[in-house]
């Protein structure tokens, strides 16, 4: 059996995808199309880290005629300006991971403020800050239409509540996953944790849809795609997806590790 998370076994995945007659549409596509077509595909990537396994995965769906989404944070270990322009040469949509609420939480520890004192109001205005100031980063590079949360396990905090005063379409986005998607119309699939039925320790990445299913390897993912709902959402966690042995073995290693540290969170915040 081939190896599951390799860019061999992601492959597989959308050719058979393709073989079932749907259209891919980028995330920003599907929002402006005024007439959907069905069967379709919705391809996101979250770019956490390691951008250049992005681009070798935008390349991989380049040469199959693929657009997708490519979420990248403003840290350094997610945002490489070369990466980025040559992933949207490619054709590909690059929008903003966003992270603002924890990265005004940090800065305000590391001016020395006691943040047990700081109110919700004060950590969404200052969020908000940094939300315009690097979404202006991110779109010196490349157009931006949409967004969509990074959710960090160690954080208390949703980095959506941002959106609990503001609106990001009042600055030109015309969406974010979590928001404009009526998950009831498409089954949604996420690598998180590695896996495919990875909710029971995903802290963040969850929705509500009627379609459930539970397949651990991509190789149960591959058997029943025929059978599934006209309309798919994925995301994908590029980091997780190697053909170099060392890799894809130090990553399985770290991510197992993970896993089980967001067992122990999830099951605290039930």
């Amino acid at each position: 059996m081939t190896a599951d998370f390799t860019l061999t076994i992601y492959s597989k995945l959308l050719r058979r995808f393709i073989e079932t007659g749907r259209k891919f549409y980028t995330f920003e596509e599907f929002l402006q199309a005024k007439d959907v077509n069905l069967p379709m595909i919705i391809v996101r990537h979250d770019v956490d880290r390691r951008p250049g396994n992005s681009l070798m995965m935008a390349q991989l769906e380049h040469s199959l005629g693929i657009r997708g989404s490519y979420y990248f944070r403003i840290v350094p270990e997610s945002f490489h300006v070369p990466v980025i322009r040559k992933i949207a040469e490619l054709g590909h949509e690059i929008g903003y991971h966003y992270e603002d609420i924890d990265l005004a939480l940090k800065a305000m520890k590391r001016e020395g403020k006691d943040v047990s004192k700081i109110s919700e109001a004060e950590l969404i205005d200052a969020g908000f800050t940094f939300f315009q100031k690097n979404l202006a980063t991110v779109r010196s590079v490349a157009p931006v239409q949409t967004i969509c949360m990074h959710g960090s396990p160690l954080s208390a905090y949703d980095n959506k509540l941002l959106w609990r005063k503001y609106s990001y379409k009042e600055l030109g986005l015309i969406g974010e996953p979590y928001y404009d998607t009526d998950f009831n119309q498409f089954a949604y699939f996420t690598d998180t944790g590695r896996r495919w039925n990875g909710d029971k320790m995903s802290v963040r990445d969850k929705v509500q849809s009627k379609y459930s299913y539970n397949f651990k390897h991509t190789h149960g993912f591959l058997k029943e795609i025929t059978g599934m709902p006209e309309r798919i959402m994925l995301t994908i966690h590029p980091e997780r997806w190697s053909n170099h042995p060392v890799k894809w073995a130090k990553e399985l290693v770290m991510q197992n590790i993970k896993n089980q540290v967001k067992k122990i969170i999830v099951a605290r915040n039930k």
